[in-house]
């Protein structure tokens, strides 16, 4: 994948068409409420654009997990009235997302209108990528423009169906979210390293040893730590490990030497001897975890050695954190790291590109979050293509770039 395989907006005289824009309004909501604002304000530069030039644009998403039928409090009708807030201009939300009531909302849009259909997912041929939906969906519009890098691992209808059927584009999100995976991973400046943290060695095993064939330098934090302390002979005491996955530990720990990547894990823990808040707490070396005792954290001494590799870092992929930063004082390790990351980043010393999971949540606790080159919000997404695999929705783009020339 390159920036340059894929159509964007630059090619896209959008003025007087209809536009179909995949969007990702799959926002949190607590208590009716949206708690965080961040999709549709990343979403919003690619609708004004497009508005602002004359198209008509024709949003679609999916909400949640309805299972293929309408679910009232599902619905995106909230969703598009703080779309409206946040573009700063009328947005007319339609009950529906095929049939009569949407073609009728399609044809009566003027240049520069938005309507934001209903959830996709109402209906069970999307997630089924029905080709009957797709077409639904696509005699709505002239163009499709996808803009949804998170849904873009989903082969569903309104993903990868609708773009056999209509001129397709990526939107501003999608080219940035694209430019900046290339630049990691794909055509870095090097060294470049990874830090891969999160809880099991089992859900991140693709994502490993995918690391291991690019990267330069492979740092492995959290729970998963363990199970790598464990295959190489330590006693974690009662941390959080995989007995299973021991053998697949030591083939990474292997396949790293043999590849020449720097496979750094903990040299320190903080330990409790219960998970909970004020429990008490030691620092001891990997070596010397107590028996009825779980790491939750990496020490001052791991923090140092990551802090001194960062530095010789020019690009860093960062996917799950080093520890329990829910739960202080485990949040220690996994906030000085990323403080590092992001003033190595400031000082432009550093090409930072995080996502995926709680990755998010934990830059945020570290108050770090805008200060990193690229945060993707994408998460089952995010973490497919670190794990080298094709996303259905990118290779769509990809194939159909040259079907039509621009418009």
């Amino acid at each position: 994948m390159t920036t340059q395989s894929f159509r964007t907006l630059d090619t896209l005289d959008p003025r007087g068409k209809k536009i179909l824009l995949r969007a990702d309004l799959n926002v949190p909501v607590r208590d009716g409420a949206i708690s965080d604002l961040t999709r549709i304000e990343r979403l919003a530069p690619t609708i004004k654009e497009l508005a602002e030039k004359g198209g008509r644009v024709i949003v679609v998403s999916h909400f949640d997990r309805p299972k293929g039928k309408p679910v009232p409090e599902l619905s995106l009708a909230p969703i598009s009235e703080a779309l409206a807030r946040v573009l700063g201009k009328k947005v007319t939300f339609v009950p529906d997302c095929v049939g009569s009531l949407a073609q009728n909302a399609a044809t009566a849009m003027q240049d520069g209108d938005v309507i934001v259909l209903e959830n996709t997912r109402f209906y069970p041929g999307e997630e089924k990528n029905d080709p009957e939906m797709a077409k639904s969906l696509a005699s709505l519009a002239d163009v499709y423009v996808n803009d949804a890098f998170s849904a873009a691992h989903r082969a569903h209808a309104s993903t990868e169906g609708v773009a056999h059927h209509l001129p397709s584009f990526a939107g501003r999100l999608m080219q940035i979210e694209l430019s900046a995976l290339e630049a990691a991973l794909e055509n870095p400046e090097r060294p470049v390293g990874a830090i891969v943290g999160g809880a099991k060695v089992s859900t991140k095993l693709d994502l490993l040893n995918n690391m291991i064939g690019k990267v330069d330098m492979l740092a492995v934090g959290g729970a998963m730590a363990n199970t790598f302390l464990a295959a190489q002979g330590y006693s974690v005491g009662k941390s959080l490990k995989e007995d299973d996955m021991l053998d697949t530990a030591r083939s990474i720990i292997e396949q790293a030497k043999q590849r020449g990547c720097d496979l750094v894990l903990p040299l320190d823990v903080v330990v409790a001897s219960d998970f909970m808040a004020g429990a008490p707490t030691e620092l001891v070396s990997v070596s010397e975890i107590p028996a009825g005792w779980m790491a939750l954290d990496i020490g001052p001494k791991t923090v140092a050695l990551l802090t001194e590799k960062l530095g010789t870092l020019k690009t860093l992929v960062w996917n799950g954190p080093l520890g329990v930063f829910e739960l202080p004082p485990f949040d220690t390790g996994t906030n000085a790291v990323a403080q590092e990351a992001a003033r190595l980043t400031k000082d432009g010393k550093l090409k930072t590109v995080a996502g995926g999971g709680d990755t998010v949540s934990a830059l945020r606790h570290a108050h770090v979050l805008h200060d990193m080159s690229y945060v993707s919000t994408a998460g089952g997404a995010f973490l497919e293509w670190l794990e080298g695999k094709l996303l259905p929705g990118i290779v769509m783009l990809e194939e159909t770039a040259h079907d039509v020339a621009p418009l």
